[in-house]
């Protein structure tokens, strides 16, 4: 499964500056750079669901040139939700309540499904009067076309792209075009891998995808052609490499629980399934202990208490 939220949000802090000039060039002309801070996170209790709430992030900026500051929110959305324009107006007056600082609130929806335009306001409104009109910044990138961000020199388009408005037939192109415009920008080893692992993970090809991204790139007359098919040979060397350590680790906890279900019938004459059950889950580690523990077993009770004891 994908970890949605902890992507995004190691993309953008890492990238903030670029996230900035690439979908809020406004900003950027009176965001002080240097200034950019990144507050703890916020949580808060949502009384009408019921549940904590976690803001995804938050930065502190100054206005260039002048002593004052200001927020900037960032909501990622990784799925549609009805009411979510009364959620970031919430968002919006308990940071405005904490920090008296003017908010700039922003959303990035990241989804791939529903492609409806999706409303940027949220009103409170009478008959007579509209007492509230709250807007914020969307950024819905299913609805975005990739093909306007491939020349963009910017980390954040090589990145995002990924998760752009592609025809399915386009997949590998759209992926070649995102590791080409990656290698131009001759990022440091770990902004690299850092964007390289989130375009694989959601341009995630199937084997007739990934000829059709191989015959492109064997082809290509590009000067990236080479860092390319550099970059590809170190995802796969990584991903052989740890399919064989956990073919390793797999093996290993498969003989430890052979040895283990030889040793606790010769020692308890009957283990009920659930008891089976709890061993079967227990770590190499803790299996090389029990092997040890059950050396003093007299019956069944024994390995339960020990089991209470060390599988927590």
């Amino acid at each position: 499964m994908i970890d949605h939220d902890r992507l995004f949000k190691e993309l953008l802090t890492t990238f903030f500056l670029e996230f900035v000039e690439l979908f809020a060039p406004d900003m950027r002309k009176y965001l002080e750079a240097d200034s950019i801070t990144f507050l703890d996170k916020e949580l808060f209790f949502d009384l009408t669901a019921g549940e904590r709430r976690e803001v995804d992030l938050v930065v502190r900026a100054q206005f260039r040139g002048k002593p004052s500051f200001f927020l900037i929110h960032v909501e990622n959305q990784s799925s549609a939700q009805a009411d979510f324009g009364q959620r970031m107006f919430r968002y919006f007056t308990r940071l405005h309540e904490k920090y008296s600082l003017p908010i700039y609130p922003i959303v990035l929806f990241s989804y791939d499904t529903p492609r409806r335009q999706e409303p940027d306001t949220y009103r409170v409104a009478f008959p007579d009067r509209v007492v509230l009109t709250f807007t914020y910044h969307v950024i819905q990138l299913n609805r975005l076309n990739w093909r306007e961000f491939v020349q963009q020199p910017n980390p954040l388009a090589s990145a995002l792209m990924a998760k752009m408005a592609i025809a399915p037939k386009d997949r590998p192109h759209v992926k070649y075009e995102c590791l080409r415009l990656l290698v131009t920008l001759r990022l440091d080893p770990a902004r690299m891998q850092l964007i390289s692992a989130f375009i694989d993970s959601y341009l995630r090809l199937s084997p007739q995808e990934e000829q059709q991204f191989q015959t492109e790139l064997g082809s290509s007359k590009s000067p990236e052609k080479e860092a390319i098919v550099e970059l590809t040979t170190s995802w796969k060397e990584q991903g052989i490499a740890q399919g064989r350590q956990e073919g390793r680790q797999e093996g290993r906890q498969e003989g430890e629980l052979t040895i283990i279900g030889r040793l606790l019938r010769r020692r308890i004459s009957a283990i009920s399934p659930e008891i089976q059950a709890r061993v079967q889950q227990l770590t190499v580690p803790q299996l090389e202990d029990l092997g040890e523990a059950l050396l003093d077993f007299t019956g069944a009770h024994d390995l339960e208490q020990w089991l209470r004891q060390h599988a927590e």
